[in-house]
């Protein structure tokens, strides 16, 4: 197999976590789970913060018009390379003292193929904002976690977090193969393409988006950026295998993701066939096989249901690197989940009430998608009935080829007639939920509607919360971060 070509300045292994693998990696959750107070005090703690890099155009537009409560946004716009692009940013979004109660959000430019400069610039700024915050005073190494299926958004996502120094671009829920030419023309401020997925084009037919930093950033232009380390989130040993054959598409290293984690999930591999309430059942040909991924000699982490001292000495026996956590994290004092949500997440786990289950049909993706069912979020069926459907944010549209040529953007979660429309199928807008608005929402960030209706939060976690009970005896329930890192590498060193 082919090792990665692409070098560091920090590769020598040395005390210093952002230059060193390390051993666990907090998972990119949701929409703002995982912002930068997490991500910092993880990085804090000497292992990998990461910051969830989907959306934040919205959530930085939506904080902003809130007031900017700390004038965090605004301290780390001070410091983006361009001060006039980031002006053009707050004079559009800025609203001191907050936008009155009652009043919607300014919306932001959706995805799309055209280039859109506004857009373009509120996501480099947002991305920035979002990794120089998680960075800002210590050594510690930060990532950014988005996912493949989000093309569109790509480029500029990237480009943003490189210019705030991100040590390492996580990427899955796809085949993400271009992603290291991308990274390596972003850090010499080249211009770069990526193809875009369009349903329905032609055989030779090609879609790309892409970015321009001079065009964008003109005199501003820094110089050379370090290049960060990319992992890819896989969950067989045969796409890990894939990506590493080439040069062009081998990766630094792999998660290698288990159908526990939470969020999206791989399908089944072979026929889909589903429990008596809807979740697709997993069997032998799903196990990931650790020493075909081994035998690669790329480092790689294993996630979903690792949350446990135990299974991190299994994981480095197998000849992991580490682990990569998640719902740990997402439940602890610095997540940026809505804090009575948190409180009722884990009052639910203590009373053993908790359900969390791998929809099929959640996810305007087709990826089967982890739902935690709460009373009053789009979770439970007689709110998700209630909701008038709406895309308005748009991040998991799918572009379509219109007969004419010319793409279109379709959502199985949008309304069923602008759907079917569009030359969708009736049966995928089934049980379709909005993630969107309702992961937007479980952060406190939730759009208001005409009529005053308010978007309900919809609620991801991974199905393994069995580690909460021995985290809380050691910790509390308002446990923090470096608690779960302590719970972790303590209990591995026998400490606990």
């Amino acid at each position: 197999m082919h090792g990665p070509s692409h070098t560091h300045p920090d590769d020598a292994v040395t005390a210093n976590p952002a230059t060193s693998l390390p051993v666990v990696i907090q998972g990119g959750m949701g929409v703002g789970v995982s912002g930068w107070r997490l991500a910092r005090a993880v990085a804090r703690a000497g292992q990998l913060g990461v910051v969830s890099g989907v959306a934040l155009d919205t959530l930085i537009a939506r904080r902003l018009q809130r007031g900017d409560e700390g004038g965090h946004i605004r301290h780390a716009l001070a410091r983006f390379p361009d001060p006039d692009l980031a002006e053009r940013v707050l004079r559009r979004y800025f609203v001191a003292g907050g936008i009155p109660p009652g009043t919607p959000f300014r919306p932001v430019p959706r995805l799309g193929l055209r280039s859109n400069r506004l857009r373009e610039e509120l996501t480099i700024t947002a991305n920035f904002v979002e990794v120089f915050l998680a960075k800002e005073g210590h050594d510690g190494a930060v990532g950014v976690n988005y996912l493949e299926k989000m093309q569109l958004a790509t480029p500029a996502a990237v480009y943003g977090a490189m210019l705030a120094g991100v040590n390492y671009v996580l990427m899955g829920a796809g085949v993400p193969s271009e992603i290291p030419a991308l990274l390596d023309a972003l850090a010499r401020h080249e211009p770069a393409r990526l193809t875009v997925t369009v349903d329905g084009a032609l055989s030779g037919e090609r879609f790309t988006t892409g970015l321009d930093p001079a065009r964008l950033l003109g005199p501003a232009l820094p110089g050379p950026l370090t290049r960060p380390r990319f992992l890819a989130i896989v969950s067989a040993a045969a796409l890990a295998a894939y990506l590493a054959r080439d040069e062009r598409t081998c990766p630094d290293g792999f998660v290698l993701e288990g159908p526990d984690a939470g969020g999206h999930s791989a399908r089944p591999r072979g026929r889909m066939t589903l429990t008596a309430v809807g979740e697709p059942v997993y069997g032998p040909r799903d196990r990931i096989d650790l020493a075909k991924v081994a035998a690669i000699g790329l480092p790689f982490w294993l996630a979903g249901g690792q949350a446990d001292a135990a299974r991190l000495a299994a994981a480095r026996a197998a000849g992991a690197a580490g682990i990569q956590v998640g719902t740990a994290f997402a439940l602890c004092r610095e997540s940026g989940l809505d804090p009575q949500l948190r409180r009722q997440i884990l009052a639910a786990a203590t009373d053993a009430t908790l359900v969390v289950r791998n929809d099929a049909a959640a996810s305007p993706t087709g990826f089967p998608f982890k739902l935690v069912h709460l009373p009053g979020t789009a979770a439970a069926d007689d709110v998700y009935a209630d909701r008038p459907r709406h895309c308005d944010l748009g991040y998991l549209r799918t572009p379509y080829r219109r007969p004419g040529g010319d793409v279109g953007y379709r959502c199985p979660a949008e309304p069923v007639e602008e759907y079917l429309r569009k030359g969708g199928a009736a049966g995928d807008t089934t049980g379709s939920r909005c993630l969107c608005n309702g992961l937007t929402a479980t952060i406190g960030l939730g759009q208001l509607r005409t009529g005053g209706y308010v978007e309900p939060p919809l609620v991801t976690l991974g199905q393994d919360t069995s580690f909460l009970a021995r985290l809380r005896h050691r910790a509390g329930a308002d446990y923090t971060a470096a608690d779960v890192i302590d719970h972790l590498l303590g209990a591995a060193d026998g400490d606990a």
